[in-house]
């Protein structure tokens, strides 16, 4: 299985390669006014508004560094209804793959409940490598802002 690799500060994020769409630069991000702890704002895909998580803010507690290999990493998000939406996630040193067998990925031991979406770990020869779980990345509260006017029409 291919993932898609990146950093939030000094540690190793994984996702998997068959949810995401496209890897764009850090293009210009419309902010959404009074918008929950993590979302960036919006921007326009192929003529199509989509919402932008700031991975390291959610994460981390501050916003992801302004760099060359600070991407938005598009992926299809499925929806709790079971649809899939495009979700653009800010990320850090977007810059490497790898391929590993989902079962290489173990439970670390700890877990954070204010952070569902991170998921299990893997080793290499860098250290621990930390799967990002795409579906749990959108608590309910988050949801019903980001797809409101969606849900509405």
């Amino acid at each position: 299985m291919l993932f898609v690799l990146f950093q939030l500060g000094q540690d190793r994020y994984a996702l998997d390669a068959a949810q995401v769409e496209e890897i764009l630069p850090l293009i210009g991000v419309t902010a959404i006014a009074l918008a929950p702890a993590g979302v960036a704002g919006a921007i326009s895909y192929r003529g199509v508004p989509v919402p932008v998580l700031d991975l390291s803010s959610m994460t981390l507690g501050r916003p992801a560094a302004r760099r060359m290999n600070t991407r938005i990493v598009l992926v299809r998000w499925p929806d709790r209804d079971g649809a899939l939406r495009l979700l653009g996630l800010i990320a850090e040193k977007v810059n490497n793959t790898m391929r590993r067998n989902p079962d290489d990925f173990l439970d670390p031991g700890i877990g954070n409940p204010d952070a569902p979406y991170l998921g299990k770990v893997a080793t290499d020869a860098q250290g621990l490598v930390r799967r990002v779980e795409i579906d749990k990345l959108i608590s309910p509260e988050v949801h019903a802002v980001l797809f409101a006017q969606q849900a509405a029409a």
